[in-house]
């Protein structure tokens, strides 16, 4: 195992004067993905809010929302940190807004991808020190007729060939206003983005087909079925909502799939993909509701699900720890929630379920599940602490437990190293030798 602190520039810390004991601030770690040859990116946000410095000029007392990506070498050292989502007090606007539900993807000419939703896409340098292309989207209650609105995915994943794996968004669906994830689409083999190159993604699932409400003007060129844009009757079917229902038996049930959501489809191979999709959330809980791990392959068939999870027992409405994640080159799939953390094989066969209600394995709850690594590890984060866990999976699943086991009594040693070298206050990671770069 190997633990990485995820850290903050200390200008960035000396600028606002932020003082880690105080109250206000926050700092959460939203996603990380590593390079073939070892190296890692990690996607994390750090917010202050104090009700008596709204408006403030003075940078030491104003608030702020920063969005910080940082790149670690091999051996576990920061190396670079892209600033982004709100110019820094002196410089320029930012190119990148700060947007919730941000993922990143490392391209395979080493470029790295940045998504959020509705479908924004900017593609970083390698060193992190540059904006190559950007292809934004706004939020809005309905399509905005802007040139310079051009998105491109709300999210990408990049199978072992090199296609890309995306989720795109949609206006006019069913009664609601705005834009909502639900188109699930791949590029062709061979296919590159970057500047100048923005590939055709072909649509191969629909979450919500009700679009009534869509008018021509909410297709989006790149993103087709067929030789036209997806819009309107024009779109895979049928829907992940209608094929679910009927798999489930929960058709017309107020517990079932009917607006259901759907997150971050992850790919088990070049023509294999997992599509988590979840019921609607009410108020009251949502213990028990239905949620699928959707099995979808390149030519739009629904294969099935991941097997062998309990609608209640398995929950992962508890926390809402809806993120699945996959190795492609492997095969595998992997969920953690507060009452496990659960492994799959490509034909959907659960393979280990590791519980959290176990002692070995207990500290689970404290920790995010982000990427499943090109070397076969799994990424964690603990919410608390900010540091990034990678735990190698053997293997035989059958030996996971005893990896996951084996990490997490590490962890502790680990960290005391780490702590003695960083000295974090509050488990703020302050650092000062990597490059900060203002994008």
């Amino acid at each position: 195992m190997t633990l990485l602190p995820i850290t903050v520039p200390a200008s960035l810390l000396d600028v606002h004067h932020l003082d880690p004991e105080a109250g206000g601030w926050g700092f959460r770690v939203d996603h990380a993905v590593a390079t073939a040859a070892g190296d890692t990116y990690v996607l994390a946000g750090l917010r202050r809010y104090r009700g008596q410095a709204a408006g403030s000029a003075d940078p030491a007392e104003q608030n702020f929302g920063y969005q910080l990506i940082t790149r670690y070498g091999s051996d576990g050292k920061p190396t670079a940190t892209a600033v982004f989502g709100q110019a820094v007090p002196g410089g320029v606007p930012t190119a990148m807004p700060e947007r919730d539900g941000t993922t990143l993807a490392v391209l395979p000419d080493g470029v790295v991808a940045v998504s959020s939703k509705p479908g924004s896409t900017y593609l970083l340098s390698p060193d992190l020190d540059e904006v190559l292309v950007s292809w934004p989207m706004s939020w809005g209650w309905e399509k905005r007729q802007d040139p310079a609105e051009d998105p491109f995915a709300a999210s990408i994943a990049v199978t072992p060939a090199g296609r890309l794996l995306c989720m795109t968004s949609e206006y006019g669906l069913s009664n609601w206003a705005g834009a909502h994830a639900n188109i699930v689409a791949v590029s062709e083999p061979g296919t590159t983005l970057g500047p100048g190159r923005k590939p055709v993604l072909r649509a191969i699932a629909t979450l919500d087909a009700r679009t009534d409400h869509q008018s021509d003007t909410d297709s989006y060129a790149h993103v087709r079925y067929g030789d036209e844009p997806v819009g309107r009757g024009n779109r895979p079917s049928p829907s992940l909502t209608e094929a679910l229902s009927e798999l489930t038996g929960t058709s017309g049930s107020v517990y079932g799939y009917l607006d259901s959501k759907m997150t971050r489809p992850a790919a088990l191979g070049d023509d294999l993909f997992v599509v988590p999709v979840f019921g609607k959330t009410y108020r009251s809980t949502n213990r028990g509701q239905e949620f699928s791990f959707a099995l979808v392959d390149d030519r739009g068939v629904l294969q099935g699900r991941l097997g062998g999870l309990h609608l209640r027992e398995d929950s992962p409405f508890t926390g809402f720890d809806f993120t699945l994640v996959a190795d492609p080159h492997r095969a595998r799939a992997f969920h953690l929630n507060r009452y496990g953390l659960y492994a799959w094989s490509a034909n959907g066969v659960l393979r280990a379920r590791i519980s959290t209600a176990e002692k070995p394995f207990k500290p689970l709850v404290h920790f995010a599940l982000l990427e499943c690594t090109p070397a076969g590890e799994l990424l964690l984060a603990h919410r608390k602490q900010h540091l990034l866990l990678r735990v190698p999976v053997p293997q035989d699943l059958d030996d996971l437990a005893e990896a996951v086991e084996s990490a997490l009594k590490g962890y502790g040693r680990e960290r005391t190293a780490l702590k003695k070298q960083y000295s974090p206050v509050s488990w703020l990671w302050s650092e000062s030798a990597a490059s900060v770069n203002h994008l």
